[in-house]
């Protein structure tokens, strides 16, 4: 007897996807001739030289290579660099943001990144974004959200940090102070809809009043924050730059470090032994001084970011030599979200392969997120998410910043 579930997705269209070469994401060698076969959301085979079914939609991808779509771990969708700021933030609200987010998704997907990890937002603008884009409102990437960003009094994500402009009012916000506090802030969070926790463990670059070597929170209270989080299922990243900080989070059991400018050789021991990823944010720091001025940093945010730039390259080139795993973020809304694929390039600048660089961007990123059974490689089950371009980016990495096609779920978004 024929299920109804079945049946319904017998009848959904078939779609073909030729490819001159196909590079799948696991690290695989590239299969040229190939033909993905798409039913409805999702891939339903994949080989060299497949039959066509009969009916099928043909799309011909022969002169390109194709590969899963790109995933990106650390992005602000609501964020605007210097450069492109029409919002000011002491002023604007969660509706503004919105609107900004809704334009730099657009521009995440057209770039080719079918899934992002937003790391912090403002007003529940993420969500807003998130659930729009599952609605079908507008095109965007697939989004797991973390609302705001968890900061102690005066840290990294604080508002109000540093800026007497700044009514000590604004609501709601991540600030939390406390292991009983951050547990409560963690549950909040969770129940409004974040998909992951990002907190910060150190003070940072862009943010007033603070330190970016110096812990701002205690051993302990990582550990309860991370421990909650957990407890929910709810996985944990964490902004940190200092040494102390990146090692107390990794200790505590932190998924993910972002950024990790500050790093050392017992750093990156912990992280390879508790199976902790590094989220490099590459691209922005190896364009930084190519590019301050057109993003209009601060003084006060140029003397700390410019002091540590060397250290960071340094950090990066450490952790690969270390085979610390690696999964592709940018900090989109530092820099620009449309240049996001950049960050390949960076990778392997810094020491990665190519196919390195692309794993970080798809089959790591994914397992990181927790979602590598649907998304994150081009495999018989997994949603079709499919991007292609001219060349071979084996041979030459940067060819990633020209997407030609984008499909998502299933559903063509550019085809050029």
């Amino acid at each position: 007897m024929t299920s109804v579930a079945s049946t319904c997705y017998a009848q959904e269209k078939t779609t073909a996807i030729r490819a001159g070469m196909l590079i799948d994401g696991t690290g695989a060698e590239p299969l040229k001739n190939a033909v993905v076969l798409v039913q409805g959301e999702r891939i339903i085979k994949v080989g060299a030289g497949l039959a066509i079914p009969a009916g099928a939609e043909v799309i011909d991808l022969r002169g390109k290579t194709v590969l899963p779509g790109f995933i990106d771990c650390h992005t602000h969708i609501t964020s605007q660099n210097g450069s492109e700021r029409t919002i000011d933030r002491a002023s604007g609200t969660g509706a503004d943001f919105s609107l900004v987010g809704a334009i730099n998704a657009k521009r995440m997907l057209m770039a080719g990144f079918t899934t992002i990890r937003d790391l912090g937002s403002t007003g529940f603008a993420d969500l807003a974004i998130k659930n729009a884009i599952e609605r079908g409102d507008f095109p965007g990437p697939r989004m797991f959200v973390s609302l705001f960003i968890i900061s102690s009094t005066g840290g990294h994500g604080d508002p109000t940090n540093g800026d007497n402009a700044f009514e000590e009012t604004l609501s709601p916000n991540g600030v939390a102070d406390g292991a009983d506090a951050l547990r409560a802030k963690v549950r909040w969070l969770k129940k409004y809809g974040a998909d992951q926790i990002k907190f910060s463990a150190t003070g940072g670059g862009l943010s007033k009043g603070d330190n970016p070597q110096a812990q701002t929170y205690s051993d302990e209270e990582m550990k309860a924050l991370i421990d909650e989080a957990h407890r929910l299922k709810v996985k944990v990243a964490t902004h940190a730059h200092g040494t102390d900080g990146i090692k107390a989070a990794v200790r505590a059991g932190v998924d993910s470090v972002e950024h990790g400018i500050y790093l050392d050789e017992e750093a990156c021991r912990l992280m390879v032994e508790h199976g902790t990823y590094f989220v490099p944010t590459l691209w922005i720091v190896d364009e930084y001084f190519d590019r301050y001025k057109i993003w209009n940093i601060p003084p006060y945010a140029h003397a700390k970011i410019s002091a540590f730039i060397p250290i960071a390259k340094k950090s990066v080139d450490m952790a690969i030599r270390m085979h610390v795993k690696i999964a592709l973020g940018t900090d989109a809304g530092v820099g620009e979200h449309a240049l996001a694929a950049k960050e390949f390039a960076a990778y392997v600048r810094h020491g990665l392969t190519p196919m390195q660089s692309i794993e970080a961007g798809t089959a790591n990123a994914a397992k990181l997120i927790g979602h590598y059974q649907d998304f994150g490689s081009v495999e018989a089950g997994k949603f079709a998410d499919l991007v292609a371009v001219d060349g071979d980016p084996l041979q030459d990495i940067k060819i990633l910043q020209t997407v030609k096609f984008v499909m998502k779920q299933g559903k063509v978004y550019k085809k050029d």
